[in-house]
């Protein structure tokens, strides 16, 4: 099964029958609450005119306001936003952060784009959403393609819509902004650090030494690099990255910041001079205690799964794992720390960017990394409980956390009308 929607689904069937779940309620969060698609002209830099299909996803708000990244990519398509809505939705629930799930993305490629025609193309798709998000509605971040330029461009949009006595009230509109435009110090590396903080917790729970251990990752953007140079930095040993324009591996280990240094020079880990190219096959089949998934959904699958060799597999991207690649990796006793807590640490600090933003407060990224990590040890252990007494794999068992706050909120409020 290679729908990424249907994956989502099948995710979370699994917990809802473990459940026992209404029969309502598995009917209401079948399908998100809403789905806006719009198409915007925008004017290129050569002077023509170029239009663009965007999604924005509002899977569902009974926990609190729409929450969910912004990507750009070219294969961005209806079910894939709907599943990384779907994810929103459970990740904030498991993480106890008072947030719905949504997701959003246009479909292009942002490498072939100048920085002007970026910024116009944000501006006008900010726009074309209006009063679909909001911040205490829906509140975008960044995700694959965006980066914290991109939320600038679109909280200023935003901000130039509503009243001047209302504009600076109206920051809080995205999160993953720059620290100067209201951004929170710990935003840029947060999802790296959480799943680094899940990692240790699981080393905790086993025994095992993060210091003596090896990693590959797969994907070296913003949450790859920022996973691996923090493991590193605990002493691990970064065998092997791949990413869209090919796979290194060094048995010795890679320095994630020569190889970041790399990759801004020529776009990708590919040429890098101190590891040996190796292939698709060869990295999926590089053995190490830990696999970092960092890139786009569905990669562990019934062909690369049967090449794995880890121990664990701490889910970076959303979606990574397909039901086959799971199931054969669970076969060979290999755990997971799935998606939607591994890489929570993002939406967990863009929470705490929102609460500073709407206190008018700056945090030290000391407090924000300690309440990050109270958030993120929080979230293992009632994993783990439930995995142990239901005896369920840790996503099942997360999942069942998520679905059964969410019930309990429904139950407590009833179906209007």
């Amino acid at each position: 099964m290679n729908n990424v929607y249907e994956v989502a689904q099948a995710q979370f069937e699994r917990a809802a029958n473990a459940l026992n779940l209404d029969s309502k309620l598995r009917l209401i969060l079948s399908q998100p609450k809403n789905e806006l698609i719009v198409n915007f002209p925008v004017l290129m830099d050569n002077g023509a005119f170029r239009l663009f299909k965007g999604y924005r996803i509002q899977h569902n708000n009974i926990m609190g306001p729409y929450k969910g990244g912004i990507r750009y990519h070219h294969e961005v398509h209806l079910d894939e936003v709907k599943a990384l809505a779907a994810w929103m939705t459970w990740k904030c629930s498991l993480m106890e952060i008072p947030f719905g799930g949504a997701k959003g993305g246009i479909k292009f490629n942002p490498r072939e784009h100048s920085a002007q025609e970026l910024e116009r193309i944000t501006r006008r798709f900010t726009h074309a959403l209006g009063s679909n998000i909001g911040p205490d509605h829906d509140i975008p971040a960044p995700d694959m393609g965006t980066n914290a330029q991109t939320m600038v461009w679109m909280m200023d949009t935003y901000m130039n819509g509503v009243p001047h006595d209302r504009k600076n009230a109206v920051r809080g509109i995205v999160t993953g902004k720059s620290v100067t435009s209201g951004g929170s110090l710990g935003r840029n590396k947060a999802t790296g650090q959480g799943l680094a903080f899940a990692v240790q917790a699981w080393a905790r729970e086993h025994n095992f030494n993060l210091a003596g251990g090896d990693f590959t990752v797969q994907g070296f953007g913003n949450v790859g690099y920022h996973a691996a140079q923090i493991l590193t930095n605990g002493g691990s040993t970064l065998k092997a990255v791949m990413d869209h324009t090919g796979a290194v591996r060094n048995l010795n280990g890679i320095d994630p910041e020569a190889l970041l240094a790399h990759c801004a020079e020529t776009g990708g880990v590919a040429g890098y001079a101190r590891a040996e190219a190796i292939s698709r096959e060869a990295f999926f089949a590089t053995r190490a205690d830990i696999f970092v998934p960092a890139a786009l959904e569905m990669q562990i699958t019934a062909e690369t799964a049967p090449l794995m060799n880890f121990r664990l597999v701490a889910e970076g991207a959303n979606g990574p794992t397909d039901l086959d690649g799971e199931r054969i990796l669970l076969e060979k006793g290999t755990e997971f720390l799935p998606d939607i807590l591994a890489n929570a640490g993002g939406v967990t600090v863009s929470y705490f960017e929102w609460l500073q933003n709407r206190r008018a407060e700056s945090w030290t990224e000391e407090r924000v990394d300690e309440r990050l990590l109270s958030k993120m040890n929080a979230a293992y252990e009632h994993m783990r409980a439930i995995a142990r007494e239901h005896k369920v794999d840790n996503r099942t068992a997360a999942y069942m956390h998520s679905v059964k706050r969410v019930q309990t909120v429904y139950r407590e409020r009833g179906i209007f009308p």
